[in-house]
């Protein structure tokens, strides 16, 4: 029996290496966005490394509905929102090895992005990205499917849906994933390991694990995947 393996996670603005490494070890990557937008979280902003630290970039979203709106329906509150990122990557990443051989994708990533809904936006940057890295897993969202009631049994019916045999899903959903119903279905569940990520030539010590891809990118070039764990 042939076996397929599928992610399902929400969309994320300019995702670090993992969010990365998860899709390109699936051969489905589901993006979640019919769940709750959640304040603080990843959905709307990342970091890069500045002078000063690693930085927030964030995309302000529209707040009136008190953020009871769901991912997909969140719209952004500025629409100069993406001049403001570019400038802020361009004054920071200028001096980085790969910088100008990037800045025309990203640059035309960045200006030319109208989109006004959030998912949009993180589809935009997480689609070109995969196709830098050459990641070519297949991509859908959970709109294309039928979705049922309670959380777990929602992810274990999405993989069904999809044909799943596996279930990869990152090691912060160990605390509230119950897991016997994927045993009960048949589906094989694995927790991602992001530990053990080597360090690459990064702007502005001390190193920091936890931002952006485009850190990457920008300082490492064509020698990216080899500082991820999915290649």
């Amino acid at each position: 029996m042939s076996r397929k393996k599928v992610a399902i996670l929400q969309s994320n603005y300019i995702p670090w290496k993992g969010y990365f490494d998860l899709i390109n070890m699936v051969d489905e990557f589901i993006f979640y966005d019919d769940v709750q937008y959640t304040r603080r979280d990843w959905r709307n902003r990342n970091k890069i490394k500045t002078p000063s630290g690693s930085n927030w970039l964030t995309i302000a979203v529209d707040t009136k509905e008190k953020y009871c709106q769901l991912i997909k329906d969140t719209r952004v509150s500025n629409l100069n929102w993406n001049h403001k990122h570019w400038r802020s990557i361009v004054h920071n990443y200028s001096r980085a090895k790969y910088f100008d051989h990037y800045r025309d994708l990203f640059e035309e990533l960045y200006l030319d992005c109208n989109e006004s809904l959030l998912s949009m936006i993180n589809y935009r940057f997480i689609i070109a990205i995969c196709k830098m890295l050459g990641i070519k897993t297949k991509i859908t969202n959970s709109t294309d499917y039928t979705l049922v009631n309670g959380k777990t049994q929602r992810l274990v019916d999405l993989c069904q849906q999809a044909g799943a045999t596996d279930y990869f899903s990152g090691p912060a959903a160990k605390g509230y994933l119950e897991e016997d119903l994927f045993k009960e279905s048949g589906v094989n569940l694995h927790y991602m390991d992001y530990s053990g990520y080597p360090e690459y030539n990064q702007l502005y010590p001390p190193f920091d694990h936890a931002v952006s891809i485009i850190d990457l990118i920008f300082n490492e070039g064509p020698d990216t995947q080899k500082y991820m764990k999915s290649f």
